[in-house]
């Protein structure tokens, strides 16, 4: 392969932060005399792909494989973009300096919405064709997956194939099977036509996309091409996590990341069901690794990395059945040693008093807890289920054992709010603020902080708000302007989302096939770096609309009937559409679901249709205002 090193490096004088793109790192693999090449590229800037645990977890795997080697790619910072365009070189492995377009294989994970365009500049810059149809036999098959891949329709024409679910299994064996058919001589075609065959991927090219009223006749807006294709793509799922150590090679990078410090996943999935959230939907069931497991990977990543904080990551890490035991035994491990133990995500009803002393050790930084609304009718519409005293008890625990600094997530423009909810934020809020400082001793109340931050919601795919459509950005800043007139002390920060940024990200998720020219004409128009404030424009995916002919608004704020078929209804999560509109009624009816992992199933699919149970370390300990509920029978 081409080493493109002696080209990057006489740029590198005048690249900021240059760590950025040097090789031998620490616990880097390099595996030159691999007879096949795979790159995995993050679409954005080094510090924050290098923290994604996804490259992590995926270029593990594929190194683990015989034969096979993998690097890592990232997408350089804006400027630096331009320069290796005006100097003709273009993006390059990590690894081995070696152009992206070389290897056999690329994979691209597709994080969040706004990363759209930034897959189109990785590709350019890489040389690589935009569109697969136009990519030519020596072209490397590019390979997507992630978060966004559960509606794949809006990226569908840049990728040769898609990788629905989890990879750790899955994006090996289908490297193999890429790797065995090109040995035996296999055209393109022929590669993508047995990868339509594996469990788990999505070939876009071999299917048809129907107009609006064949789809809704036919309940699918995709036609296979030729006989033998499956019409619904199931999702993959690592059977083996829950028994697969949390520790696995890691690099500890020369520069400062996101997130820099050991990441050690503790479960995967939730079933609190949060009616806006894709997460809790896509990784069901619930699998926890054990308290025994989790604690020796910690050790072990600690003593291989030199980390001095250990973040102990999931959807819902203070839900795991032994987390006060691996909090103990850790703190206890780590004691005298100034290594901070930090649970990312913390739920309201399990931050008692026992969990406040156990968090973080004697390093209090800010706590994050996230109501999501601010009135408890609205809490129950999105099955929130957390009260104002499980918000208060959490605040009396926290602020009492030693925090001063909280942080509250809101969501504005959720299905049925009013001006009251929006309201019943400023009041939260406020009181909350009145019980921090209650808590605390007279002489520590200037140091109490509360702040609020509020987005705008997104209807997400593959969830019971899928068929909500988003209020206008006009509306959103009203309603900001209620929030912010309405909270009464200064001490309470108010921060929130542009809501320009929400609109495309909810056109995004609710797009089909035809916002792919959209995200092309965005591109071509200077969009890149879209979730970065100071690189949005607005204009630019304005414009775009109106080159291509889409009503962005359209897609992004119309509401649905339940029984509309949606585009991404043939990618299959495990969880049953009809528990996802059973679900959206009783959101009208206010009307609750409980967490199936503390007692009753809620018939959500996921289990029957995967063929795998929720795997607890433990059983759970439900709260009390979760015992006393039914599920409702479908």
């Amino acid at each position: 392969m081409t080493d493109l090193w002696p080209r990057l490096e006489a740029l590198l004088g005048d690249a900021e932060r240059p760590a950025r793109y040097i090789n031998r790192e620490w616990g880097c693999v390099y595996k030159p005399d691999a007879d096949f090449r795979f790159c995995m590229v993050y679409p954005d800037t080094y510090e924050l792909g290098q923290a994604n645990q996804a490259v992590r977890i995926l270029v593990n795997a594929v190194n683990a494989a015989e034969g096979m080697a993998a690097e890592r790619a990232f997408l350089p910072a804006p400027a630096f973009c331009d320069r290796m365009r005006a100097e003709g070189l273009p993006l390059f492995s990590i690894e081995s300096c070696a152009p992206v377009a070389e290897f056999d294989a690329v994979g691209i994970t597709l994080p969040h919405e706004l990363a759209a365009t930034n897959v189109l500049e990785t590709l350019d810059l890489a040389g690589i064709p935009l569109r697969a149809d136009v990519r030519a036999e020596d072209d490397p098959l590019v390979l997507g997956g992630g978060p966004c891949a559960y509606n794949p329709e809006p990226y569908a024409p840049f990728f040769d194939a898609v990788s629905i679910g989890e990879g750790e299994e899955a994006v090996p064996e289908a490297l193999a099977l890429i790797r065995r058919l090109r040995a035996e001589g296999a055209p393109r075609g022929a590669i993508l036509r047995a990868l339509a065959d594996e469990p788990g991927w999505y070939v876009p090219s071999l299917y048809r996309w129907r107009d609006e009223a064949e789809a809704q006749e036919a309940g699918t807006w995709i036609d296979p091409v030729e006989p033998g294709l499956p019409a619904r793509i199931d999702k993959r799922l690592f059977e083996g996590f829950a028994q697969s150590p949390g520790w696995e090679p890691c690099i500890v990078p020369f520069t400062e990341v996101v997130h820099d410090r050991l990441n050690v996943e503790i479960l995967r999935g939730c079933a609190r069901g949060c009616r806006f959230c894709q997460a809790g939907m896509m990784y069901r069931p619930v699998r926890e690794r054990s308290a025994d497991n989790v604690v020796t990977s910690v050790l072990a990543g600690l003593a291989n990395t030199g980390y001095d904080e250990v973040s102990l990551t999931s959807l819902s890490s203070t839900d795991h059945s032994q987390i006060a035991d691996i909090l103990t035994r850790l703190n206890h491990a780590c004691e005298g040693k100034g290594v901070r133990i930090s649970v990312p995500s913390q739920r309201l009803d399990a931050f008692g008093v026992d969990m406040a002393g156990l968090v973080a050790g004697q390093k209090k930084g800010g706590l994050t807890f996230a109501p999501e609304a601010g009135t408890q009718r609205l809490r129950d519409v999105i099955n929130k289920n957390v009260t104002e005293d499980d918000l208060f008890g959490a605040l009396d625990a926290a602020f009492a054992a030693g925090w001063r600094r909280c942080k509250l997530y809101f969501m504005i423009g959720l299905p049925t709010e009013t001006d009251d909810d929006i309201k019943g934020i400023a009041s939260l809020a406020s009181r909350a603020y009145d019980r921090a400082k209650a808590a605390v001793a007279p002489d520590q109340r200037g140091n109490v902080r509360v702040s609020v931050s509020v987005a705008l919601f997104v209807p997400k795919a593959q969830t019971p708000f899928q068929w909500d459509g988003q209020i206008t950005p006009e509306e959103a800043l009203r309603r900001v302007g209620i929030l912010r007139r309405s909270v009464k002390h200064k001490a309470v920060d108010v921060h929130w989302h542009d809501p320009s940024t929400s609109f495309v990200e909810a056109v995004m998720s609710r797009g089909g096939r035809e916002a792919a020219a959209w995200v092309e004409a965005a591109w071509r128009r200077g969009a890149r770096f879209d979730a970065w404030t100071e690189c949005f424009d607005g204009q630019a995916w304005r414009a775009a609309a109106d080159e291509v002919g889409i009503d962005p608004e359209a897609v992004a704020q119309t509401s649905y009937p339940t029984d509309r078929v949606m585009p991404w209804a043939h990618i299959s999560t495990g969880v049953s559409a009809r528990f996802l509109a059973r679900e959206r009624r009783l959101a009208d009816e206010d009307r609750t679901t409980p967490d199936c992992t503390f007692g009753t199933c809620s018939a959500c699919g996921a289990c029957p249709s995967l063929g795998v149970d929720n795997e607890l370390a433990a059983p759970r300990t439900a709260p009390a205002a979760v015992e006393e509920q039914e599920a409702p029978h479908v």
